[in-house]
């Protein structure tokens, strides 16, 4: 993602607002920092996929032809095979397309592809840690605000309390 893609953030002085307010900038912020943390651990399944990937293909040497494997047919079913060629595999590329690749072709895809993720994720913890800091001012500013508030009632009851027993006349 490019510095110009991103969206500008306007800073708002969180004084200023009222505690309704406050609070739906807390809920806003909160729902953010969540979907971030997601997107995170999304990427770094498969960041980890990626990796798994160029690890099994290092396990591909040429003294491994015509041994048996399981080849897997989904995440949980796995058929009996023959290993024919140790020096080209199938690369799944996304959407549903495969390449007929060279193991060591096949291994720089997936490195690329985990360098890649690598930069989205250093972005992304950047942005949850930016999100994490604004919610910590946030929470700072309304406990500060619920203070006065407080204060502010308790001082309305006292005048009350003062000007009620004032009144009383004999």
């Amino acid at each position: 993602m490019s510095k110009s893609a991103q969206p500008q953030q306007q800073s708002i002085d969180l004084t200023t607002l009222p505690l309704p307010q406050l609070q739906a900038v807390r809920q806003q912020l909160d729902e953010e920092i969540t979907h971030l943390t997601s997107s995170y651990t999304q990427l770094k399944q498969a960041q980890a996929k990626f990796s798994a990937c160029i690890e099994a293909l290092g396990a591909v040497t040429p003294d491994h032809q015509d041994r048996a494997i399981l080849v897997p047919l989904t995440n949980s079913l796995y058929v009996p095979g023959k290993l024919n060629n140790t020096e080209r595999v199938i690369v799944d590329v996304g959407t549903g397309y495969y390449v007929d690749k060279k193991v060591e072709d096949a291994k720089a895809f997936y490195k690329r592809k985990v360098e890649f993720l690598q930069g989205n994720l250093d972005t992304l913890q950047q942005t949850i840690i930016a999100k994490q800091n604004n919610m910590r001012v946030l929470v700072e500013v309304l406990q500060y605000k619920m203070m006065l508030a407080r204060k502010e009632a308790a001082e309305q009851q006292a005048t009350q309390a003062g000007s009620a027993t004032g009144t009383v006349s004999a």
